[in-house]
């Protein structure tokens, strides 16, 4: 995990009463989270991901992940660090909104 993906794992998916995998297989791609229960993906996109072929990328796994059901959040490596608690209070709230969703 890159640093970025640490803080997020450390400080803020192991203290939500959710549970995630890492680094979980989905179809022919490697997510960086996954909450089975709420239907999520949570992508942690470091400068790779700004390329047209990065984005180019993106935008297929985002389209699969999303025709098998799943809801893609991304966030930048820089909203990690200079926003992680605007990048925990979404994910706090996207998760709520989509368990609520699902009862």
């Amino acid at each position: 995990m890159t640093r970025e993906e640490k803080h997020v794992w450390y400080d803020c998916l192991k203290r939500l009463p959710y549970t995630f995998c890492r680094q979980k297989p989905i179809g022919k791609y490697i997510v960086d989270f996954f909450c089975a229960e709420a239907a999520l993906v949570i992508e942690i996109d470091g400068s790779q991901h700004y390329s047209e072929s990065g984005r180019d990328n993106d935008a297929e796994r985002d389209g699969f992940l999303s025709s098998v059901g799943l809801e893609v959040v991304r966030y930048t490596n820089h909203d990690v660090n200079t926003n992680f608690e605007g990048v925990y209070n979404d994910i706090s709230r996207r998760l709520a909104e989509r368990i609520t969703d699902k009862k």
